[in-house]
């Protein structure tokens, strides 16, 4: 199926088509709204002590964080948009940059990165959240990081269908040699969005530097296809 036409990029690589608010990395809130939590709640809480404190860093329009104040966990919920906040239920909200946290002495049991926000294109950026979830962890405490598998940007384009709507990944065009502009389009009978954004290919040398630049280290590896990962402070 043909995608529909789409304005370039803003200069940061980042934007977003669609009907009601777009946030500043091209998130439509609309289109959160509609889409359900898949295995990963039960992936977090599978990984970390019952009743922990999570920071849920790029919590959005509160996806994961329902299902997981639901599952007995105490949510701390960090987004930049307040538009994304405003439909934040049952936890703490925070307004913040994930790379600007700071939140004084305050630790959590568990800082919690989802949503591939690990691969921001902009290496300021993806370093920052890093450094975030290291200062904000208790000791003892863990780092949740989903990331991208290994073919996700080379499997273009590609969609996955659900009773509501379609997902595709139209296409990932090379910005430098660890680069990728992605474009992903959502599909509904009545309402029609698409995102831009820049994504940065880690191999796993790279990810486990990243990790030990912010005093990070890979614990466990939480699924199969490799996608969730627990890190420790060092």
């Amino acid at each position: 199926m043909l995608g529909w036409p789409h304005e370039p990029a803003d200069a940061r690589g980042y934007d977003g088509t669609g009907p009601g608010p777009v946030t500043p990395d091209g998130c439509a809130v609309e289109h959160w709204l509609r889409l359900r939590p898949g295995p990963e709640p039960e992936i977090i809480a599978s990984a970390v002590p019952a009743g922990a404190t999570i920071l849920e860093l790029g919590c959005g329009v509160g996806r994961l964080t329902h299902p997981l104040i639901e599952r007995g966990f105490t949510v701390t919920a960090v987004d930049e948009s307040p538009e994304m906040l405003a439909h934040v239920r049952g936890a703490r909200p925070v307004r913040s940059s994930i790379e600007d946290l700071a939140l004084g002495e305050e630790r959590f049991d568990v800082a919690l990165l989802a949503s591939f926000l690990v691969h921001n294109g902009d290496p300021g950026v993806r370093a920052g959240m890093l450094r975030a979830c290291q200062r904000h962890v208790a000791d003892g405490g863990r780092v949740l990081i989903q990331r991208e598998g290994e073919d996700w940007h080379l499997r273009v384009p590609r969609e996955t269908r659900t009773e509501h709507g379609v997902t595709r990944v139209a296409s990932a065009d090379p910005v430098d040699a660890n680069t990728s502009s992605i474009l992903v389009e959502y599909e509904y009978d009545d309402a029609r969005w698409t995102q831009r954004f820049l994504s940065y290919r880690y191999t796993p040398r790279s990810f486990e530097a990243a990790l030990a630049a912010a005093g990070l280290a890979v614990d466990a590896v939480l699924t199969e296809d490799g996608t969730w990962v627990r890190a420790r402070p060092v």
